[in-house]
């Protein structure tokens, strides 16, 4: 009989971010391949005890994006390790799979003896403290950026095994948490379900970039990408889906350069990814990223991929097979790599056969949660 899985998320399973999408895909595929597997949030708590607390943090935003934060992270914590306290209190035998380094510390406080095993993946980008400082929540270096890191250095080396989705991340934690080497890993990427054979679809827009409008994703490069493309003389065809705090600036842009032709601002779109068919490319100009989801979902539609090498991304797909690594500091060089592929039939053909094959070989469900799946039951023997 398979080890029970338990998942441990601060967030809701609804929603579009990359946290949520794993949660779904290994809940999912446990789920259909007779696996014992159970979601656990704050939100499992009763609603006069979570939803008085939470809204508090909308006041708190405006008053200081710092005490929001940290409001936050305390909260969904203390609810989070309530709702694991009464699903592991008979100690029986299982993994607590934590999406996060307090989901962990969580089930690590929870868990009611030594069979209760803890595997945490690592989803953040360089650490959690870098992404609120990314989205301007909390100042970078500042003390509650230095707690956050703090923390992490504390509670990871009491995991009994981490997951990696990248080999980036692997590198990056090894190098700068003492003790980490010595815990269990194994390094196995995001997955997706197939969405199905490729449909051959004639591609009205160059490119597509999908993702939250703010500064961290970097859209504004893309835009700079698409006016050198214009000056080169060959205008490039932009769908911006996505929505955030930068999209005025990026309007702005676009309305300032003369763009207004080459670039469709789209907003929030429920599973975008099932607009990329419509487009010959997939955009990725992130300045940091472990290992992008959307990236995999172009490659799953055997869509060529620009983007570049940085954080996990070169691990997503092979230069100049699947597409091009890109630079991120001169828009008219990347600009020309993106012209000369996507105006060579050939290349760009072959291209979208390989980001295809590519995706049934490293990123689909099956293939991939299954050596998790293996990972998991080996930990908790």
């Amino acid at each position: 009989m398979p080890v029970p899985v338990l998942i441990a998320s601060m967030m809701r399973p609804e929603g579009e971010t990359g946290v949520q999408t794993h949660v779904r895909a290994v809940r999912d595929w446990l789920a259909r391949n007779g696996r014992p597997v159970t979601l656990v949030t704050p939100f499992d708590r009763p609603r006069w005890q979570v939803y008085p607390v939470f809204g508090l943090r909308r006041l708190l935003d405006r008053i200081s994006k710092p005490a929001s934060v940290w409001w936050y992270r305390h909260w969904h914590a203390v609810f989070l390790q309530r709702a694991l306290s009464v699903r592991l209190a008979d100690g029986k035998p299982c993994v607590i799979y934590a999406q996060c380094p307090l989901s962990a510390r969580a089930a690590l406080r929870a868990r009611r003896s030594q069979a209760q095993k803890v595997v945490m993946v690592v989803h953040f980008n360089l650490s959690q403290a870098d992404e609120w400082a990314d989205k301007g929540a909390i100042p970078r270096d500042g003390g509650l950026f230095r707690a956050i890191r703090q923390q992490e250095a504390v509670i990871l080396p009491q995991i009994d095994a981490l997951v990696y989705v990248s080999d980036f991340m692997r590198r990056e934690l090894q190098s700068r948490i003492a003790g980490l080497v010595a815990v269990p890993s194994r390094v196995i990427p995001n997955f997706l379900g197939d969405p199905g054979a490729v449909q051959t679809i004639e591609a009205e827009t160059d490119l597509i970039t999908v993702g939250t409008l703010e500064a961290r994703k970097n859209q504004r490069y893309a835009l700079e990408i698409v006016q050198a493309a214009a000056q080169l003389g060959r205008p490039l065809s932009l769908t911006v889906a996505g929505d955030g705090p930068d999209r005025a600036m990026l309007e702005h842009y676009v309305k300032d350069k003369g763009l207004g032709a080459q670039v469709r601002f789209l907003g929030f779109v429920p599973h975008a990814a099932a607009l990329m068919p419509g487009h010959r490319a997939c955009l990725h100009v992130a300045r940091m990223e472990n290992l992008p989801l959307t990236l995999i979902e172009a490659l799953s539609r055997g869509l060529p991929v620009f983007a570049p090498q940085a954080g996990g991304m070169p691990e997503v797909f092979n230069d100049a097979v699947e597409g091009r690594l890109i630079p991120l500091d001169d828009a008219p060089a990347a600009a020309r790599l993106i012209i000369e592929w996507l105006d060579d039939e050939r290349r760009m053909r072959l291209a979208s056969d390989a980001a295809r094959q590519r995706f049934l070989e490293r990123f689909e469900a099956d293939r991939v949660a299954a050596e998790l799946a293996v990972f998991l039951e080996a930990v908790a023997a």
